[in-house]
């Protein structure tokens, strides 16, 4: 049966550090709604209210695009180790790109990374879990490093290469904000 919290409690919090794996959804008015899967270590918990994750260079942005239209999202942990258990995080969020001011305050948090493209910054609005009964158990073996590797590298300037040519506009055409001051 599903329970709905108004925050994270040291129980969530500590199963939160255990995942390797997450999933991000977002949607703007119209057009395609993006679920994205996050892994390696890009996620802390800041407080009972306040969730980061550091999001790596790919072939979209649409979470940024998403944000700036509709700011609304949600972000799921299952347990595929363990206990059963499926934990939705509800709420708003503040994109954080490599010009903000607030970018170095919440980078340091994180491990450095070539591909860093932006940070959220989620508030959380309800918490929720349920049974997690029906999702598959898997053995987690490691983290990939094509991702990591690739950025390394192409280096600061291929990166952003790519950027201007991938992460601008999202799928659907809505800017993300990339490069706005």
């Amino acid at each position: 049966m599903a329970k709905f919290y108004d925050s994270l409690d040291q129980k969530l919090t500590e199963f939160i550090g255990e995942q390797k794996i997450y999933f991000t959804g977002t949607a703007a008015k119209d057009g395609r709604v993006n679920v994205s899967p996050k892994g390696m270590d890009s996620f802390r918990v800041l407080n009972d209210k306040q969730v980061a994750w550091l999001n790596l260079t790919g072939s979209g942005n649409e979470t940024a695009a998403h944000l700036k239209e509709v700011n609304r999202i949600t972000v799921m942990f299952c347990a595929f180790e363990g206990k059963p258990l499926i934990l939705r995080l509800y709420g708003t969020a503040q994109t954080i790109h490599r010009q903000d001011a607030d970018w170095d305050k919440y980078y340091n948090l994180f491990p450095a990374d070539e591909g860093a493209r932006n940070i959220f910054v989620m508030d959380i609005d309800s918490v929720q879990t349920s049974c997690g009964f029906g999702v598959p158990l898997m053995d987690y073996q490691e983290d990939r490093t094509i991702l990591p590797d690739w950025t390394a590298k192409i280096g600061a300037d291929g990166v952003k290469e790519y950027w201007e040519k991938k992460n601008v506009t999202s799928i659907d055409g809505l800017p993300t904000g990339i490069f706005d001051q």
